[in-house]
């Protein structure tokens, strides 16, 4: 390998090591990174000024009495990325910083019809977003978009998307007025992606999305796993009753159609917490309603766990109402448990934060903290 080209990729490393280091432990002086890394003082300095513009002075520690020396940290919000989460009625918006925050959340409602009208909402929903924080465009480094769908490994079409009628439409159709660069994401991917994210130690499990439409995500060794046609974990089409209700794919029995959340929000005139209003207060059309809800999922949960051998994770719009009720939950699935006695595998997520908009705009952190391009 060349001299200088050595010498390229040592500073990069080098840089990335000092990164990484304040990312991990937050502010630093000097003194400590030299501590901490092994690097010279002299390589600290010429690091942290290529760095300028990702990294600021936080303040300083030291005796009163001598010179107290300069705190350095991550400026989290000197880069950001766009998450969008399209529904079929609604747009959601988020800003996530280079810490995974998500620092800003902004919602349109807006019914889905793609055409020059709709990218021109998402353009101006992403313009409000960044006006709300002060960003500029310069910060961002990318916009992810997740989609009721299945997106082909380039994340640039929709090869399946029944849903919302758009199969066979790309990415240019969604960023036609957005100047950065985008992505599609499947939502329940990237809802599985930002679990990921807020636990770094997940290793594998399978994120179970219980949103209007079911979806899953194959999570190993804290990465997606996507399958050979980007199909993997759409556990909403597992059948779970042989030739039971229809679903919108033409087949029946599928899982979607015994656990969709609208299952439990059409009781409540569509709203999912007055559902759960209902069921607490006793009301009997609810707790049958939920009771026969609870056994179709223990039955797919089991199913998964058999399969999988691993966490599951229960996610999406009810997954935020599921943890007084897991108990119930773990004891149905236990009780179709050849092998095990407990259900304690199955727990609820902790990224609950929009989390198809939020996942969708990690990757672009995730390679950004990798590379520092």
């Amino acid at each position: 390998m060349p001299e200088k080209t050595l010498n390229q990729k040592l500073k990069q490393f080098n840089r990335q090591k000092i990164f990484h280091c304040l990312m991990q432990e937050g502010p630093c002086t000097k003194q400590e990174l030299v501590s901490r890394l092994g690097l010279s003082l002299p390589t600290i300095n010429q690091n942290l000024s290529e760095l300028a513009g990702l990294i600021r002075e936080s303040g300083s520690v030291g005796n009163t009495g001598g010179r107290r020396a300069k705190l350095y940290e991550i400026d989290d919000q000197s880069r950001l990325a766009v998450g969008l989460d399209i529904t079929k009625n609604c747009i959601t918006a988020v800003l996530v910083d280079l810490s995974g925050t998500v620092v800003h959340t902004e919602r349109l409602p807006y019914p889905f019809v793609l055409g020059e009208a709709y990218a021109r909402a998402l353009a101006d929903l992403v313009a409000s977003s960044l006006s709300a924080v002060g960003a500029v465009p310069e910060q961002i480094l990318g916009v992810g978009i997740a989609v009721p769908g299945l997106v082909t490994e380039d994340r640039k079409r929709i090869y399946y998307g029944k849903i919302l009628n758009f199969t066979g439409r790309t990415v240019e159709d969604f960023s036609r007025f957005l100047p950065y660069p985008v992505t599609l994401e499947n939502d329940a991917n990237a809802a599985g992606f930002a679990e990921v994210w807020s636990c770094k130690n997940l290793g594998n499990a399978f994120y179970i999305s219980l949103c209007n439409n079911i979806g899953g995500s194959v999570l190993i060794q804290n990465e997606i796993y996507t399958g050979i046609h980007q199909r993997a974990g759409e556990i909403g089409h597992m059948t779970i009753v042989p030739d039971g209700r229809v679903c919108y794919c033409g087949k029946r029995g599928c899982f979607e159609t015994y656990c969709a959340a609208t299952i439990l929000s059409d009781l409540a005139g569509g709203s999912l917490s007055g559902f759960f209003s209902l069921l607490k207060s006793g009301n009997l059309r609810a707790s049958a309603v939920w009771q026969e809800y609870l056994q179709a999922l223990a039955i797919a949960v089991n199913n998964i766990h058999m399969l999988f051998d691993c966490d599951v994770i229960l996610g999406g719009y009810v997954g935020a109402y599921m943890e007084p009720y897991l108990p119930e939950l773990q004891k149905l699935a236990a009780d179709r448990n050849t092998f095990a006695s407990d259900a304690a595998y199955i727990r609820v997520c902790r990224y609950q934060t929009e989390a198809p908009a939020a996942g969708a705009a990690l990757p672009y952190i995730d390679r950004f903290r990798k590379s520092l391009r």
